[in-house]
């Protein structure tokens, strides 16, 4: 496992500027007001060749008896317990509160590394933080994150106190779960993690990040991605939100699965189709997660109505893969990783060309393709060129004559032969000509 510096302080003294400079793209949302990160964000970073995850955290205000506020906190304290390395940031402009003299304590106590910095300082002089020593913590680095100044003298004096092992590098699996604000996204992350992982309330849309947190279970290794919740357009209030579900989108765009998490009371509804649609045309392998199942009153035939809406609702990804769960009992939660895994293998699989090309022949001779202007399409070759999602290349006589019925047609044969549920496929043709 790589080394973890996590960073902590009071709300709005810079942390999640300096997250995104050291990682180098924007990850958390910055703004200027308070409470804006509220759980822990995760990203891999690099300085002087040596690799560590940092993350940032909401503002710690540790005597709010504010029930947000004072979540927001836990996940702060959470990070500092599993990090090697503190950054703490405190105001240069503002100058020391009570609050920096609570963090400060809390972090002293904590008995790890803590590096001292002093943001928003775009002119350094010794007299600038010389009032910062009063906290206890060593000497005070003073930097300016949005300008850049000071951030390597920053990462020099963290990256003194990691300690490396032999680590062992492997690939894990990114899992994204996304939806609709309330649909039990978060709840769902917790009880596969098997703790307070994230903050859920009753309150929708409190997950604002795309949070990344890698585990390993049964000698597998992951990273489970929660998401904010991702309202229709219209519904999006503020700037916030809007970044929020962009995130959101990003977090489809780098994961390797998409679990869509659906509130099967309320069914699956046009922002859910809308979404699972993005997740097709990424071109990523996916699971329907039907939450909050045990609030469905059942017979025997409710799964299979249930199945008959999604059908109808998904028709244009008829390779869905479904599982009706509940994040409150618990039921059928220990399917969604090995879930997961299997439309992922599905996704990776590829077929030989050999076989591609007897089975397509083949299919082509039970079913002609239709003729246009006394013209018919002919296949000449077919290869499978890559996967995530299987993409498969047509080499035919004019591309022009391939009609999407009859491609739709070919893609169901392929699907009766080998099993790609839970992915798309591609389909593409080159007219022999243009080679």
């Amino acid at each position: 496992m790589s080394n973890t510096i996590a960073i902590v302080g009071r709300p709005n003294v810079g942390k999640s500027t300096f997250f995104n400079k050291v990682a180098g793209r924007r990850i958390s949302i910055t703004e200027n007001r308070p409470g804006v990160t509220r759980d822990r964000i995760y990203a891999s970073a690099e300085w002087r060749g040596k690799a560590f995850t940092l993350i940032d955290t909401g503002g710690i205000e540790l005597k709010s008896e504010d029930t947000m506020w004072r979540e927001i906190a836990l996940q702060a304290k959470l990070a500092v317990e599993t990090a090697d390395v503190i950054l703490f940031f405190v105001d240069g402009k503002e100058g020391l509160t009570s609050s920096d003299y609570d963090v400060a304590d809390y972090l002293r106590r904590s008995k790890k590394p803590v590096v001292l910095v002093v943001n928003k300082v775009d002119e350094y002089s010794p007299d600038k933080v010389f009032e910062y020593y009063s906290l206890g913590l060593g000497e005070p680095y003073a930097v300016s994150s949005e300008h850049s100044r000071g951030i390597g003298d920053v990462l020099d004096k963290a990256i003194e106190s990691f300690s490396y092992g032999e680590e062992e590098e492997s690939d894990r699996l990114k899992i994204a779960f996304v939806g609709k604000p309330n649909a039990g996204k978060s709840s769902i992350v917790n009880r596969i993690l098997g703790q307070q992982r994230t903050i859920v309330t009753e309150i929708a849309g409190t997950t604002r990040d795309a949070i990344d947190t890698p585990f390993e279970l049964d000698g597998n290794k992951y990273t489970i991605i929660d998401t904010a919740g991702m309202r229709r357009k219209r519904s999006v209030e503020d700037d916030v939100e809007y970044y929020s579900v962009l995130r959101a989108f990003e977090a489809i765009r780098r994961a390797d699965v998409v679990m869509l998490v659906v509130d099967s009371h309320e069914g699956m509804t046009e922002q859910d189709v809308r979404i699972i649609g993005t997740v097709h045309e990424e071109g990523k392998p996916s699971v329907v997660v039907m939450n909050k199942w045990d609030l469905i009153e059942k017979d025997t035939h409710t799964v299979n109505r249930f199945e008959e809406k999604l059908k109808e609702d998904l028709k244009f990804m008829d390779y869905y893969k479904s599982v009706y769960v509940s994040a409150k009992s618990g039921q059928r939660i220990d399917r969604l990783l090995s879930l997961a895994r299997e439309v992922y293998r599905n996704a990776s699989q590829r077929v030989q060309t050999g076989a591609l090309n007897d089975l397509l022949t083949d299919a082509m001779r039970v079913s002609e393709p239709p003729s246009y202007q006394g013209r018919r399409l002919k296949l000449y070759y077919a290869s499978q060129v890559s996967v995530c999602p299987p993409v498969f290349v047509l080499m035919v006589n004019d591309e022009t004559l391939l009609h999407f019925s009859y491609a739709r047609y070919l893609e169901n044969v392929i699907r009766g032969a080998y099993d790609f549920s839970g992915t798309p496929i591609r389909i593409q043709v080159r007219s022999k000509k243009d080679d």
